[in-house]
């Protein structure tokens, strides 16, 4: 096609702005892009931009008709950092909501910047391989005596819960899903998605599973049965009695461990002991685990189960390209296109260790454990229970209206707490920092027992 001779000519800036992410062209704009994010940070001054939704300002326009070169990438950089809630910070506490170390953030730069999809071995010859060795070993991690587990790389808990009712589902038919009024909104979610009967909510004690009224449950279902446990609740962190459980005998058995998988990497399993007879595990990297989003994990006992996800297409995984032995994607995934984030998390493993990742997890459930013990000596403060992960959940002492309190404090900037409705509205710090200290939040404390006077 030619071009007419009274084209316009291209703006100035386009050349440097339409660059492919060659090393060099990237590296032009790294420093920049850091230089923003800092700058960005500094403008912020706290957790999150103080002011609300309204305060925040949007670029002055995002599709003008002639670009304005690579300096977009430092304004974006520098008004996405100014109006973050950042992680890294350490009175932004609200969510299972990581601050990504920097081997992974690293790694993943390089993974954008070469582009693999991983919908078929051609377009991602050394990413599938890493992702393989990554869903072997995670896989292995979650069943250790195991004959032959397997693991497929997800975008996250709700994604991996999908997985693990489909499965359920293409074993045994039209299942009934049965969990805890503690278990992820993501469960209901997913039955719903799968043409499944709305899932038959079992009562809990202490945000935790009770085992007789699950027997219970069981028993008054007619037909096949797929229980979902949780080990590690988005409101306490806590983790349903998963030997219990598993003893029951349900037709399918699926942990959510997206919070409380990470303890999988620690010395002691003792509070995941029961998991290892589940069919399937949902695991989150991007909780315990220190991975930008997302970097999920579905792992099955048994790797025949992901037959069912088989699927075909000529141009992606013909058959005569299997029988010669190049690897098949397609069936890994219920995606097509999807970003290699396998690779960042080889990198972090590999850089770390289990022991190094196991490490960070315990200092995030020490540093629970230590806050906990300062809100239990601060009379002003109520704890709701003791911290089983890293989430320490609790209120002032006394009438308070803890809604109009936390917004209070993110509307000043001062503070990301979340919120818990556990027979009433608490607060809830949910501490994946794992550089900080109590000491870090014994202000915070104080700050709230003060904003509640």
């Amino acid at each position: 096609m030619s071009v007419p001779h009274d084209a316009p000519a291209a703006p100035a800036q386009l050349p440097g702005a339409a660059s492919l992410a060659t090393p060099g062209a990237v590296r032009g704009l790294i420093g920049p892009l850091l230089d923003a994010l800092a700058d960005g940070a500094a403008a912020r001054g706290g957790p999150l931009p103080a002011g609300g939704p309204d305060a925040l300002g949007p670029l002055a326009e995002v599709l003008p008709e002639h670009g304005v070169g690579v300096g977009a990438v430092a304004e974006v950089a520098r008004l996405l950092a100014a109006g973050s809630a950042d992680p890294a910070d350490p009175w932004c506490a609200a969510h299972l909501h990581c601050p990504p170390l920097a081997v992974a953030v690293a790694a993943d730069l390089a993974a954008s910047a070469l582009n693999p999809s991983m919908d078929s071995w051609d377009q991602a010859p050394s990413a599938s391989a890493l992702e393989r060795q990554v869903t072997d070993a995670l896989a292995r991690l979650c069943y250790p005596d195991a004959a032959e587990p397997d693991a497929l790389i997800t975008t996250g808990g709700s994604d991996s819960n999908l997985h693990g009712l489909l499965l359920a589902r293409e074993k045994h038919g039209r299942i009934t899903p049965v969990c805890g009024r503690n278990a992820h909104h993501s469960v209901a979610r997913a039955a719903w998605l799968l043409g499944l009967p709305a899932p038959l909510l079992v009562d809990c004690a202490d945000d935790r599973v009770r085992p007789a009224a699950l027997a219970a449950a069981l028993a008054s279902v007619e037909g096949p049965v797929a229980v979902v446990a949780t080990a590690g609740t988005t409101n306490s962190g806590s983790i349903d009695p998963l030997p219990e459980i598993a003893a029951l005998g349900a037709d399918w058995l699926h942990v959510d461990a997206a919070y409380g998988g990470g303890l999988l990497f620690t010395a002691d399993r003792g509070l995941l002991a029961g998991m290892e007879a589940a069919d399937s595990v949902a695991l989150d990297l991007h909780k315990f685990g220190w991975q930008p989003i997302a970097a999920g994990l579905f792992a099955v006992r048994e790797a025949a189960d992901l037959r069912a996800m088989a699927a075909s297409a000529d141009y992606l995984n013909a058959d005569d390209d299997t029988e010669a032995g190049l690897p098949d994607l397609l069936g890994r995934s219920l995606r097509t296109s999807r970003r290699p984030d396998a690779v960042k998390i080889a990198a972090t493993l590999r850089a770390l260790g289990r022991h190094g990742l196991g490490a960070l997890v315990e200092a995030c459930r020490t540093t629970a454990a230590r806050v906990a013990d300062a809100v239990e000596a601060n009379p002003e403060l109520e704890l709701w229970a003791r911290p089983e992960l890293s989430t320490v959940v609790f209120r002032p002492t006394g009438e308070c209206d803890v809604a109009a309190l936390r917004r209070r404090l993110l509307d000043e900037g001062r503070a990301v707490l979340g919120r818990a409705r556990l027979g009433g509205l608490w607060l809830k710090l949910t501490l994946l920092h794992p550089h900080t200290t109590a000491a870090d939040y014994l202000p915070l404390l104080d700050l709230v027992a003060k904003a509640a006077r």
